[in-house]
């Protein structure tokens, strides 16, 4: 492979010779027709092209067969036959683009055929960006946009150009499909920059939208013919056979079942009947309880007996099983990988059929998705970063006997995402180590030799006199191919998992829970698919007799229905009725899970659990107080999960979940942040108000934690960007160490040792605000309803001069953008301010509602009163459970009741959310502020130049939530626990300092009001350098009332600079 600064020289020199050979390619002589082929195409020009670009073609690197940059002749089942790709260009094990070559004489700009099958592959395959050539002639095309029947040859293709023209577009090429580049993350940027793009859909939305009109004509059918059937049989039902169907198509594509078998059945009527026939054969041919209908010995999963014995119009399934085959429909089955199945389930699993009082379907989102604003399914690299990070050093330093003891569980699996993770993982891992310990033991021996059979897990055999004993399993692994080198020399071989071995790894090491009984069942089909993604019907032969010989494993044991959080002890006083009973859905771990409970637990639990709002789980929530240390009134479900799944954590087990990062601070999560500092927490990555999940800001972060007890220090990690090529390497390098005994039950802050000791510094050299201002800091007001209070200065003139006495209770009015650091405040808005029971507020013996208080704002204000008639409906509508019970229609929803007449005061204000930590100014003119604005009755310059002093900024940043957008979120909470230095009266220098101060802010206020004003850019310069001399004096003014050296300074400054 030739060194960089020769790629070009190489490239041309390729295309010399194939210049100097061109025409034996396009036109071979008769005895040359079956010499230059496809095979010699590649070997003698794409191989060299792709080592230009950096690939590893011939795996001179010695990867495994997981990680092996390009695999050649990659076969794919597809319409019941094994096609072969000819390169898919993988990093880590994961495909990212793939490359078709063609005879050298074919005609690739108007090869409609091949332009549709590479797009068809690539599409269903989620692979965007895709190659299509014979070295004359290249194309790429946008696989993201959905292929059509009717498609031409160049349909998608964003770029054509020939031989002649590879060195003109070298580096372009470079920029988006060289090794290095796609690295660099250059390949998935212009990806990016493509979506949206008319045209485009992802397989799985489309997918999504295919399985959801699925759902509506099902549902609606076997309502209308079935007048018995209940809501819950209804749901169960659809879901049955959609998954079915898919399941049968799928293994149709991969060529373990017939092509073309449920197309067939379009054949004539009766399709119900006939379907259900290919069920129960697909029951005695898998042995899995997708298709489970009549009793098996030793099996407590109840059979099937409710879809047998339903009726199903045959125009609904012929519609259905019409969008299954080409050309109707744009999907590869078999090249959809279950992951992606999943993300479609998840986003599937969101709605659920409702039955009206016609008994008549219909389909709605679940309340806790519409109240979430939809379902988020986790990006794969989260999945695969928990999974190394639990499950990966559980295998780390064993062999498979070992490993086959790892029991991992997902107590609230979803759709299955991070079971297929752990899954893939283990499968993975076992092949890899298969290959490097049991392959070579091979050379010269039998798969029989004791040296062979002493690296294989045992598992336990029936023996003579109903007795077991110990057995080595039966071969693990399999050779599916083998491949030559440009030389033709043997360059490796295809090594495979039997399905017998994957069958193992996933009964033995795979577990989950979840409520729904939909959830677990799309976790059944993800994983099943999963055993059988590389197997097409050659494969299979060789390893079993598929017909005879049962291919699957149940999963009833493995993946179970019930609530997580909620045990059998809730039944004991037998009080719930059959309907709360199936809706709580109460679930026994010691039941269930008896031998992993007894012996003492599972190795690793991880996942995503559910988001759902403490207002939706009120009826849960005495059981929850009664039976969980991490309970709060107004905690959101997922904090219990915590609690539960550590309990289910054995001693030496690895614990990690992606959850919303609100625990660390809100108040709700205090009982949470002290049970885990009881726990060896081993690390926290925070990825703030990042978008990790799709189209939602959720807040996410990612906890792990060991077994045992805690340690005193543990990983932080604080993500800053999205852009990285691997979030490992991200956190390896980004990570802190972070002191356990630094965290505060009143939220936690992960900071680094450093500034964790200025921090504590500061916090002994001060008190906090609230103390230093004895309480006084207070809220704006909440109106409820802005168009009817909020008004602009011509209805205020109208008003008063209507209702002179108006221009008592009309106040100017702020909200959050108008306040700026130090900033002079203006506006043009202002607030009617009506107090609850208005004009009788000061009446103490009104307690609620008062008709009195509505007839004398009529009397005394006639014109503002007519004012509010016309918002009366919208304005009963703002809170029903307190609108005219505990205060009139009219009246502000909060007026700030136990303070209203601190507004008018002098005081410090800040805005609750604002993209400057320090962002506080003075007030001298009396302005009112909505919810959004909080205030300090104070008007101290010298604490107004400590809050807007670095070392605030500082504690701010480290305490404060960031929202969307990089804002943040500065609560009461949070801003009153500033340590402010207090000032010794007696002190010389301390009065010094605090006049100092003094001075120091009048000037930034006056540099402040005269800034809007300035009349040149000149004056504006000028004024801006002095404001920031005035800030860097404050700031060293600060620093030394605070003590700090100068290592101690430079903390602080480096820590503001990097936040902005």
């Amino acid at each position: 492979m030739p060194a960089p600064a020769e790629y070009r020289k190489y490239i041309e020199d390729l295309v010399n010779r194939y210049t100097l050979l061109r025409g034996q390619y396009l036109n071979p002589a008769p005895r040359d027709v079956g010499r230059y082929n496809e095979t010699q195409l590649r070997r003698e020009f794409v191989d060299p092209f792709f080592r230009a670009l950096g690939w590893d073609v011939d795996n001179n690197e010695g990867h495994s067969e997981v990680y092996k940059d390009v695999v050649h002749e990659d076969p794919i089942p597809i319409r019941g036959t094994t096609k072969f790709i000819d390169y898919s260009f993988r990093i880590g094990g994961i495909r990212k683009y793939i490359v078709e070559t063609k005879r050298p004489s074919s005609r690739i700009k108007d090869d409609r055929e091949a332009a549709l099958q590479l797009r068809r592959y690539a599409w269903s395959a989620k692979l965007p960006l895709n190659i299509l050539t014979n070295f004359e002639e290249w194309a790429i095309y946008d696989c993201t946009k959905k292929p059509e029947q009717g498609d031409a040859a160049g349909t998608a293709r964003i770029e054509y150009f020939t031989y002649d023209t590879l060195l003109e577009k070298w580096d372009d090429l470079v920029g988006i499909f060289a090794k290095e580049r796609i690295l660099q993350g250059s390949f998935d940027q212009f990806v990016t920059s493509a979506k949206g793009k008319r045209g485009t859909i992802s397989v799985d939305k489309d997918f999504l939208d295919t399985i959801d009109e699925w759902r509506e004509l099902l549902a609606q059918n076997l309502a209308l013919r079935n007048g018995a059937l209940s809501v819950e049989d209804l749901n169960i039902a659809v879901q049955r056979i959609i998954d079915r169907i898919i399941f049968l198509r799928i293994g149709e594509d991969r060529g373990i079942e017939k092509y073309e078998t449920l197309r067939n059945l379009l054949d004539g009527d009766g399709v119900y009947p006939r379907l259900c026939e290919l069920f129960r054969r697909a029951d005695d041919r898998y042995n899995s309880g997708l298709f489970h209908f009549s009793a098996e010995p030793g099996w407590d999963e109840v059979p099937d007996r409710l879809t047998p014995g339903l009726t199903v119009d045959d125009r609904v399934l012929k519609t259905i099983i019409k969008q299954l085959y080409y050309p109707v429909t744009p999907y590869e089955f078999s090249a959809i990988p279950p992951a992606i199945l999943g993300h479609v389930y998840e986003q599937f699993l969101g709605k659920v059929i409702r039955l009206t009082d016609g008994h008549k379907a219909k389909v709605e989102y679940k309340p806790e998705v519409k109240k979430a604003g939809g379902v988020f399914y986790t990006p794969d690299y989260i999945v695969d970063y928990i999974v190394r990070e639990t499950v990966g050093r559980l295998v780390e330093g064993k062999a498979p006997e070992e490993v086959a003891a790892i029991r991992v569980l997902d107590p609230a699996c979803g759709s299955g995402s991070f079971l297929l993770g752990a899954y893939q993982f283990l499968l993975n891992w076992h092949l890899d180590w298969y290959i490097a310990n049991l392959v070579p033991k091979l050379a010269g021996r039998s798969e029989s030799d004791p040296a062979v059979l002493a690296l294989l897990p045992k598992v336990e055999a029936a023996a003579r006199r109903g007795k077991t004993e110990l057995r080595p399993i039966d071969f693990p692994i399999y050779r599916a191919g083998k491949r030559r080198d440009e030389k033709g020399k043997e360059a490796g071989s295809d090594w495979r998992l039997t399905t017998t071995e994957r069958k193992r790894i996933l009964l033995n090491n795979i577990h989950g829970v979840d409520i729904d009984q939909q959830a677990v069942e799309v976790t059944k089909l993800s994983l099943l698919l999963k055993v059988l993604e590389e197997e097409t019907a050659e494969t299979i032969t060789g390893q079993t007799t598929l017909g005879t010989e049962r291919a699957l494993p149940s999963l009833h044991k493995n993946i179970r229905c019930g609530n997580s959080l909620i045990g059998s002890d809730v039944l004991a006083a037998g009080l719930l009725s059959p309907e709360e009973i199936a809706r709580i859905n109460p679930f026994d771990w010691e039941r269930e899970f008896p031998s992993i409970v007894a012996a003492g637990g599972f190795d690793a639990v991880i996942g995503n659990p559910p988001y759902v709002r403490q207002e939706l789980i009120s009826a849960q929530k005495e059981y929850l107080k009664e039976h969980y240390q991490v309970y709060s009134g107004t905690a959101d479900l997922y904090t219990y999960f915590f609690e539960r799944a550590l309990s289910l954590l054995n001693d030496h087990g690895q614990f990690s979940f992606i959850v919303a990062n609100k625990w660390m601070r809100a108040n709700y999560g205090k009982p949470l942040r002290q049970f885990l500092k009881t726990k060896r927490i081993e690390e926290i990555v925070d990825f703030g108000d990042l978008p990790v999940f799709e189209n939602a800001t959720t807040y996410p972060c990612i906890i792990r934690i060991a077994g045992g007890g805690p340690a005193e220090t543990f990983a932080a990690t604080n993500v800053e960007s999205l852009q990285f090529e691997d979030l490992n390497a991200y956190v390896e390098k980004a990570r802190i160490e972070v002191k356990m005994d630094s965290l505060k039950d009143e939220g936690w802050s992960l900071v680094d040792s450093d500034q964790q000791h200025v921090l504590d510094k500061i916090v002994l050299k001060g008190v906090p605000l609230s103390q230093f201002v004895n309480g006084q800091i207070f809220y704006g007001i909440k109106t409820g309803l802005n168009k009817a209070f909020v008004i602009d200065p011509e209805t205020r003139d109208i008003l008063i001069s209507e209702d002179p006495q108006a221009a008592d209770i009309i106040k100017p009015f702020l909200i959050g953008k108008d306040i700026r650091r130090y900033g002079s405040l203006s506006t043009k808005r202002f607030v009617l301010y009506l107090p609850w029971h208005f004009p009788l507020h000061e009446d103490k013996s009104i307690l609620g509602n008062s008709k009195k208080s509505e007839s004398e704002f009529k009397r005394q204000f006639p014109a503002v009163f007519n004012h509010f008639l016309q918002f009366k409906g919208d304005l009963l509508r703002r809170n029903p459970a307190e609108t005219c019970i505990r205060y009139e229609w009219y009246a502000l929803q909060r007026f700030g009741a136990s303070y209203w007449r601190e507004f008018s005061k002098n005081k410090i204000l800040w805005p609750g959310i604002s993209g400057e930590i320090t962002a506080f100014t003075l007030d001298e003119e009396g302005y009112y502020g909505n919810d959004n604005i909080q205030m300090i009755v104070d008007d101290s310059r010298y604490l107004l130049g400590i809050l807007n002093s670095r070392i605030a900024h500082l504690f701010l940043s480290k305490i404060c939530d960031v929202v969307q957008g990089g804002f943040y979120r500065l609560k009461i909470s949070y801003v009153s626990q500033i340590p402010i230095r207090p000032i010794d009266p007696s002190n010389p220098d301390d009065v010094a300092a605090h006049d100092r101060m003094v001075g120091l802010v009048e000037r930034m206020l006056d540099l402040h009001r005269r800034l809007p004003a300035a009349a040149t850019d000149h004056e504006k310069r000028l004024l801006e350098m002095q404001a920031e001399q005035t800030d860097r004096e404050i700031d060293g003014l600060v620093y030394n009332l605070y003590g700090l050296t100068p290592d101690e300074i430079a903390i602080v400054e480096a820590s503001v600079a990097k936040k902005g």
